[in-house]
């Protein structure tokens, strides 16, 4: 005998029997007017996803500071490293066992000793562009409404970087760059620390004045060089890299116009990188080790020279990688004479000189050259290879 089902809602064959409704006359229902029981809630309709407003997505200002962070700082010690391995690559020309050889003999402090005195100048000049080119990128970007373009890479750098690294970077350029480039630091420290003319003084001849004040203090500093450059005929670069630095550096200050931030932007980028590339070539190919000339030969009997850089020294050998390439292991008891000579890199172009310091020579070099001058080349350094 089957049982109906109660109000609670038991379980039948088909499934669960809803409680019934109870009654409500119809006759008793107040509508509105567009017919809906008074008292009875609507359900509201559903907005359709196009209709949403779109929120773009902001990244956490922390988070984009510890990325760009991270980046920057990666950069900044990955590249030396990279140089480095790279360096003995090229010194060993190419052969894997010479390669091996240097790796074993030349310690990570020696390395890093030479990396820095030839790399120095590279890795200013790549932090002094970013610093430059980063700040007016920077300031132009700040100038447009927010959200109109996303901030550039350097000018992220820029900003995270503390004031101390840029000056740091600038005093690294200017002890290590050569002084025919040292007046191009004067448009990237106003580019880096926006100084305008207007900053000098509010009233317009006040600032006249220091602006000529310090435009004739860097003329009797550079008039003795540029004279002698014209009389000597030299290459335009030279004059060039003379006036038109101080000159640039009045205007070098952004901000930029909008329609020129996105373009340049993507454009230094890649002008920078592509520079750095340009004068890493240089650097990847200088040696490690010094250039010497070692005079070899039995005792009263004939000599010989080999020309290349002494990798190690023991009791019975010394190995010399030759500058033609290859090793060469020679005894120690047919060594007669050893000299050191300077590469064609370091021989002068030019016949100019700033108040006694010569214009291919860096602050560094300059000084150093005061305290132990240069003695002449050794006939040995001259023979043909």
């Amino acid at each position: 005998m089957s049982t109906a089902p109660t109000a609670t809602g038991d379980a039948s064959a088909d499934g669960p029997v809803p409680p019934p409704r109870a009654s409500v006359p119809t006759d008793h229902v107040e509508v509105d007017a567009a017919g809906w029981p008074t008292g009875v809630p609507r359900a509201e309709p559903a907005v359709p996803v196009a209709d949403v407003e779109q929120v773009p997505v902001r990244w956490d200002p922390a988070e984009r500071r510890a990325r760009a962070s991270q980046s920057f700082w990666t950069a900044v010690v990955g590249v030396p490293a990279i140089f480095s391995v790279l360096r003995l690559g090229v010194e060993a020309g190419g052969e894997l066992q010479t390669t091996l050889l240097l790796v074993a003999n030349v310690g990570p402090v020696n390395l890093l000793a030479g990396f820095l005195t030839t790399a120095a100048r590279l890795l200013s000049t790549g932090l002094v562009a970013v610093f430059a080119l980063g700040a007016v990128l920077a300031v132009s970007v700040d100038r447009l409404p927010p959200g109109t373009l996303r901030r550039p890479l350097f000018a992220r750098w820029a900003d995270l970087t503390p004031a101390w690294v840029v000056v740091a970077s600038f005093l690294l350029a200017l002890l290590t760059w050569p002084l025919l480039y040292l007046p191009l630091l004067l448009p990237a420290f106003a580019a880096a620390f926006q100084l305008r003319p207007d900053r000098l003084h509010e009233w317009v001849l006040p600032r006249l004045s220091a602006i000529a004040a310090l435009l004739a203090g860097y003329g009797w500093l550079m008039l003795p060089t540029l004279r002698d450059a014209v009389e000597q005929g030299s290459e335009r670069l030279v004059l060039v890299l003379i006036v038109v630095p101080p000159l640039l550096a009045l205007f070098i200050a952004g901000p930029l116009p909008g329609m020129v931030i996105r373009p340049l932007a993507s454009l230094t980028e890649v002008a920078v990188l592509a520079m750095l590339v340009w004068a890493a070539l240089p650097v990847i190919s200088t040696p490690v080790l010094p250039l010497t000339v070692t005079t070899v030969g039995a005792e009263n009997g004939p000599t010989e020279d080999v020309r290349g850089h002494v990798v190690t020294t023991d009791d019975v050998n010394m190995v010399i990688l030759q500058e033609r390439g290859g090793v060469r292991y020679v005894p120690v008891d047919l060594v007669r004479a050893q000299v050191l000579c300077p590469t064609e890199e370091e021989l002068p172009r030019h016949r100019l000189r700033i108040h006694d310091f010569h214009i291919e020579d860096s602050l560094l070099e300059g000084m150093g050259r005061r305290v132990r001058p240069v003695h002449r080349i050794d006939a040995a350094c001259r023979i043909p290879h």
